[in-house]
């Protein structure tokens, strides 16, 4: 009888065991695929064949794309819409750069430091104003002065621009539910979209120069103040919202004296991404006459001159580090209370660093020092090509054991980019969208998992599904490296307050140099290749990840591990039964970021053979092909979408796990 009855007790128990696994969410969500696989998959192979996406479900964009950008060549010079409207916007466009670019040249290298080192002073203390000195004349130093003043006066205009539009939209979506769901997808779209496909369609319109340029830029960097704006605005404090409602304010004294002042910290570091993405964009902007800094970079990666290259990059990040640090320390001092010597207050402070920085103008143009003086520059291109040349003597190939740079570049492409490029163009189509539904459903919901399909059925229907896969399997290699790494540091920052430390200031000059400026070691290492691309894209996209992973687990609940602790775990069992599972919100976080900023370079490095989507958009820039350009732009929207929803809980699932 007890045997029986543990027999029966064993049956039960297993019963209930399968049924809790039959009952799992994800595994409904699978048996349902299932299920809409063994009906819809025989319909679609009796239909169309299996293998690459069928063509009659393609559509040839080419003729209406092409048609359309005859038409705005022919019309360009003559039709009302082009003289008495776009035209007017290029012209205000070029006056106001104009209007920028003279006061910097008439300032002169002396006045234009000072004045950068007394705002950052005023700003941040005296730390970061001996760093902004230091890193204008460090511009002066490597011959780029002039070069220097344009990007930066293209930059100010672009950024005033851009913060306008941002701060505008971002009002409307703050202020209306209606207007924040229909500017979410543009917005989306906005952020994936590479910066390439933005060149095309704008200087069909306005022509290559500085116009095009700046419009460009400010395309490509007024999301991030958008979606700040209105994240501040839809945040601001309820309480307090109510307390000025119930004094009879109106909706406009609510908006001015209560939401803005709320949300100045958001509407701050939306200056300062803003500030970044247009930064990112100098050197990209330059392939269509922006010229400053950017073309010098162009020019010189065209020509595989890493020196000149180099001597144009550093000022970049030197801008870029320094406006970073200056809007990031006024976004902190918000709220503070002030510090320093009264006289040095408010306006009186500034009205000083003002007749500081034009004291020192005026002696510098009464000494006729307003150029950098030539004798005081220090050519490093020379050098850094020596250097360049004894890397690939010595590193590049032949090099006992490990091998050189050109072998792991080759090993990487034979056993890692060409197996998963095969792979996935040897998959049938509908199989790529069932992983893709499979995939997206089981961290979301039935709409993430429809709209990832979508996106990836859109490519099919673009007539760009080759392509794509390869651009696909080079964003996979590289994730997957950038994972494999980011997570690893990430982890032991996490276990380290020293080690976290070290990396600071690593991360922060990586996360704030432009995309661009990886393709120069990058080049120099490796040459040119798929694998070149994968290694810029795993660079950029590092230091996101180890950020994110760092501070997801140094997050997590302290109570969950000292009863881990008390209970006798070791640092191992912390990490892998505590940390890890705890801080999966910031993990999955972590690869969301790395796919969306691996997409972004890969397809840069379309320009140091990369080839796939990237090339397609580049060669489409290049040759004016409307058509082939914004076709691959479209396609790497759609990717782009797709690895976002595959990689990115709901928020409801989110939730859920909270």
């Amino acid at each position: 009888m007890t045997a029986a009855t543990s027999v029966g007790g064993a049956d039960t128990t297993r019963t209930f065991s399968l049924r809790a696994v039959v009952r799992h969410p994800a595994v409904v969500k699978l048996l349902l695929l299932a299920v809409a696989a063994a009906v819809l998959v025989p319909l679609a192979n009796a239909q169309w064949a299996s293998g690459l996406w069928p063509d009659a479900l393609t559509v040839d964009l080419s003729g209406p794309l092409g048609t359309a950008s005859d038409w705005i060549i022919d019309n360009r010079d003559s039709h009302p819409l082009f003289l008495y409207f776009f035209g007017h916007i290029s012209n205000a466009i070029v006056l106001s750069v104009r209007a920028v670019y003279l006061p910097l040249l008439a300032l002169g290298w002396a006045g234009v430091t000072a004045a950068a080192a007394l705002i950052a002073w005023r700003v941040a203390g005296v730390r970061l104003a001996l760093t902004a000195a230091a890193s204008f004349a460090l511009c002066g130093l490597l011959g780029m002065w002039v070069p220097t003043m344009q990007t930066l006066a293209l930059m100010v205009v672009a950024v005033l621009a851009s913060v306008v539009l941002g701060v505008l939209l971002g009002l409307a979506a703050g202020l209306s539910d209606r207007t924040y769901r229909a500017l979410r997808p543009v917005l989306d779209t906005m952020q994936v979209l590479p910066a390439f496909a933005y060149l095309l369609p704008v200087v069909l319109v306005f022509g290559i120069g500085v116009p095009a340029a700046v419009l460009a830029t400010v395309v490509y960097a007024a999301p991030p103040m958008t979606r700040l704006t209105a994240l501040g605005l839809r945040n601001a404090d309820g309480g307090v919202m109510e307390a000025v409602a119930s004094l009879g304010a109106t909706g406009r004294q609510r908006l001015l004296t209560a939401r803005l002042p709320l949300a100045r910290k958001e509407l701050l570091l939306g200056v300062n991404q803003t500030i970044m993405m247009a930064l990112s964009m100098a050197v990209i902007a330059s392939m269509i006459g922006a010229g400053g800094l950017g073309d010098r970079v162009y020019q010189a990666l065209s020509s595989v001159d890493v020196g000149a290259a180099l001597a144009a990059g550093i000022p970049i990040v030197l801008l870029a580090v320094v406006l970073d640090r200056v809007t990031g320390a006024a976004g902190e001092r918000i709220g503070a209370e002030p510090t320093g010597h009264s006289l040095l207050r408010g306006w009186r402070g500034w009205g000083l660093a003002a007749l500081a920085a034009a004291a020192v103008a005026v002696a510098g143009r009464l000494a006729g020092r307003t150029a950098w003086p030539d004798s005081w520059v220090v050519a490093i291109a020379g050098p850094v090509n020596t250097a360049k040349d004894w890397m690939v003597d010595h590193l590049y190939t032949g090099v006992p054991v490990v091998g050189g740079t050109a072998d792991w570049a080759a090993h990487f492409t034979h056993w890692v980019l060409d197996p998963v490029r095969d792979g996935l163009l040897g998959l049938p189509w509908w199989a790529v969208l069932l992983i893709v539904a499979a995939l997206a459903w089981l961290i979301g919901t039935w709409q993430t998992a429809l709209t990832a399909v979508l996106a990836m059925a859109a490519i099919g229907v673009l007539g760009v599904w080759k392509p794509s896969m390869d651009t696909l399997s080079q964003v996979l290699a590289a994730v997957a490296v950038t994972l494999v790494l980011g997570l690893a540091i990430g982890v032991a920052a996490a276990r380290s307050a020293r080690l976290e430390k070290l990396l600071r200031p690593v991360l922060d000059v990586f996360q704030t140099m432009p995309q661009f400026v990886y393709l120069i070691p990058v080049v120099a290492l490796f040459a040119v290749g798929r694998a070149p691309a994968v290694a810029a894209a795993v660079v950029y996209a590092l230091p996101a990840v180890v950020r994110i992973t760092t501070q997801g687990l140094r997050q997590v609940d302290p109570a969950a591990l000292e009863s881990a602790r008390s209970m006798g775990a070791t640092g191992a069992q912390q990490l892998r039964q505590v940390q890890l599972p705890l801080a999966r919100p910031a993990l999955l976080l972590a690869v969301n970021q790395g796919v969306v900023l691996v997409l972004a370079v890969v397809i840069i490095g379309g320009l140091v053979g990369g080839g796939a989507l990237g090339y397609d958009v580049v060669a489409g820039l290049a040759r004016g092909d409307l058509a082939t350009g914004l076709v691959a732009g479209a396609a790497i929207v759609c990717l782009g979408l797709m690895l976002d929803r595959v990689t990115q809980p709901t928020q409801r699932r989110a939730r859920k796990e909270a």
